[in-house]
């Protein structure tokens, strides 16, 4: 039987003392907003978490998410600036988020990686006007990502991203990215598939 590291057992220890210090600060602002079912208070909680600095804030962002979205593990890292727009977001957990990331309406697997500047914007959106050409109204869709995937800084996701999948830094995702693929670009093109086949026109140097 393998033994256990105390050093390991004291450390889990005291994150879940502080998860749970955080969850008693941020409950009254979960409460105000009804858990994320009013939105205007939603959101201006949502604002107000995103910029508390530090260590503090990345407790206080998980356990506020924790208690708001449709679902989301207190063992999730939101960095300083970032917020979801959306209550009916899922995350799963030991998802890493990096600064300042805008996520609406999205499902984000477990352990997936998210770099700074990402934006989620609830997917393809679908706008009507009415006869004068003004907006009536607009349907967003869920955005899912899957397990284990990596989304490269300032990338824009609007569609599904397979698990275990590499987006490209500054890549667009317009269209489903199968699972275990690399994808780049603008709009992001798949140039690695999932059994290892360089899809690229340049021949692979990595």
């Amino acid at each position: 039987m393998a033994e256990v590291d105390p050093r390991m057992t004291l450390r889990l220890l005291v994150k879940r003392i502080a998860q749970a210090i955080a969850l008693g600060i941020v409950f009254p602002s979960a409460l105000l907003c009804l858990f994320g079912r009013v939105f205007r208070l939603y959101t201006l909680s949502a604002h107000c978490y995103a910029l508390v600095p530090g260590v503090i804030g990345d407790y206080w962002r998980s356990a506020f998410y924790h208690l708001t979205l449709k679902e989301c593990s207190q063992d999730t890292l939101i960095s300083f600036g970032s917020f979801f727009s959306r209550s009916d977001a899922t995350v799963g957990p030991f998802v890493s988020i990096g600064a300042y990331c805008v996520i609406g309406c999205a499902r984000i697997g477990a352990r997936t990686q998210i770099s700074s500047h990402v934006e989620i914007p609830s997917g393809r959106h679908q706008h009507s006007r009415d006869g004068s050409g003004r907006f009536k109204d607009s349907i967003d869709s869920e955005v899912v990502i899957g397990e284990d995937c990596w989304i490269g800084a300032s990338a824009i996701i609007m569609a599904t991203v397979g698990a275990g999948s590499t987006i490209g830094a500054g890549s667009v995702v317009v269209k489903d990215i199968p699972a275990r693929s690399v994808a780049v670009g603008n709009p992001a093109r798949v140039i690695r598939s999932a059994t290892g086949e360089n899809l690229s026109e340049e021949p692979d140097t990595a």
